[in-house]
């Protein structure tokens, strides 16, 4: 069973007590690694001067750039008791490399499995985890968590469309892990085989991997006949497990029993409060191997510390709004993908791709947006079509404050990709 009303429910001020205590705990486990132990003490700081949590604000920040330059000197255990290394991908620079002990992977197994079960996965049900395996956290996340929880777990990888399809079918699987555009992608092989996905046994979706607006959500929701979690987890923190939907939709709670979380104002780094969008900082609470303190994620969110009606007294996350390194600046404008997202999936006509692209003419910015128009509404007249696309700008332009320039295609034109979409390219020169 994993539902312990001890510790889902618990009061904040008892959280606070534990959060404390594994807090200190954590703090003298890191001063035994190189790199901290010397951080903390050029900070002059140690675990018996922490006596509050706001007492961690006193602990310098942890970045990427501190993992790829010393994060093996972030360990705080020989090398025989690591037993995996997982990485980020890497798209922005070196790789990330995170290292786990034994008993650190039997955490996080714990913590998927209890995401899980907050949804309603139950021994019995059919998981077929359709993300990628290897040194990105997500396959072997989820599929750790799916086999602890007592599901039959089938590890299909990513991509292979028609293979997805046939395991599908074969299984009766019920329970999907999936990243959000690969959902809306797939639903194109159903169309070639003339099947409806809404026939078969699924009930359950996990998606994350990629910022995705909540009319995807939606729009994956109706066309398989399902729920669609959303999910939250970085490789620095563990992976997925991090923060996750209960059945309420309505935020994503924080296993604040193993992380604490910290939500800054990215330029001041100041605190924000409730329903304040700040960038996410996590610090570990029950890592062995590797516990990073106040980690920056770069990624934004809001918290909410209101109860939930599901019951549980962690705080819920908003969806993320992007990060704090992926906004564009076009004509002076700041803009995260994840607006133009909600404007576009919110509009019927629209198909599951659209392309951005931002170039540069004249010393002036500008922005494109190549969008899919569903085969149903294509074929409608030019005049039609013209205002279709009149009114997509606009929508835009009231959103972002800058007016695009908005190309109407046939379905199916733009790039396709059975892993995370590329919606966004920056061609301006550096």
């Amino acid at each position: 069973m994993y539902w312990d009303a001890s510790i889902e429910t618990i009061k904040p001020a008892d959280l606070q007590v534990l959060q404390l205590r594994r807090l200190k705990e954590t703090i003298s486990r890191a001063a035994l690694s190189p790199f901290y132990g010397q951080r903390l003490a050029q900070a002059g700081v140690s675990a018996a001067q922490i006596n509050r949590l706001d007492d961690i604000r006193r602990i310098p920040f942890t970045t990427k750039d501190d993992l790829r330059a010393r994060g093996r000197e972030m360990l705080t255990v020989p090398l025989t008791e690591i037993v995996r290394l997982h990485a980020s991908s890497g798209t922005t620079g070196q790789a990330t490399v995170i290292y786990y002990t034994r008993g650190d992977i039997k955490a996080w197994a714990d913590l998927v499995a209890r995401s899980m079960y907050m949804t309603g996965v139950r021994p019995g049900d059919v998981f077929q985890n359709m993300m990628g395996y290897g040194l990105f956290t997500g396959g072997l996340g989820f599929h750790y968590g799916g086999e602890r929880l007592g599901a039959l777990t089938i590890p299909a990888g990513a991509g292979n469309s028609t293979r997805q399809l046939q395991l599908l079918q074969q299984f009766g699987s019920t329970v999907v892990h999936i990243i959000p555009s690969f959902a809306l992608y797939l639903l194109n092989t159903f169309a070639k085989h003339g099947l409806d996905p809404r026939d078969l046994p699924l009930r359950i979706a996990f998606i994350g991997a990629e910022p995705h607006s909540e009319e995807m959500r939606r729009r994956i929701e109706a066309a398989y006949g399902l729920k669609a979690y959303n999910s939250y987890g970085l490789s620095e923190m563990n992976g997925p497990g991090v923060a996750f939907e209960c059945p309420e939709q309505n935020g994503l709670h924080v296993w604040e029993d193993s992380f604490l979380l910290e939500v800054v104002q990215p330029q001041t780094l100041e605190p924000v409060g409730p329903g304040e969008v700040g960038e996410l900082v996590f610090t570990n609470l029950t890592r062995q191997g590797m516990p990073l303190l106040r980690y920056r994620t770069r990624d934004l969110a809001s918290f909410d510390d209101r109860p939930c009606a599901c019951g549980r007294s962690f705080r819920r996350l908003s969806r993320i709004q992007g990060r704090s390194d992926d906004m564009l600046i076009v004509k002076g404008v700041n803009i995260f993908p994840l607006q133009i997202d909600q404007v576009l999936m919110a509009m019927p006509e629209v198909g599951s791709h659209y392309l951005v692209e931002v170039s540069r003419e004249d010393f002036s910015d500008l922005m494109h947006v190549k969008v899919e128009v569903q085969a149903n509404f294509f074929q409608e007249d030019l005049k039609y079509l013209t205002r279709l696309q009149k009114r997509i700008t606009e929508a835009l332009k009231n959103e972002l404050l800058v007016t695009p320039r908005v190309e109407l295609v046939e379905p199916n034109i733009l790039p396709r990709s059975e892993g995370k979409t590329q919606r966004v390219v920056d061609k301006r020169p550096k």
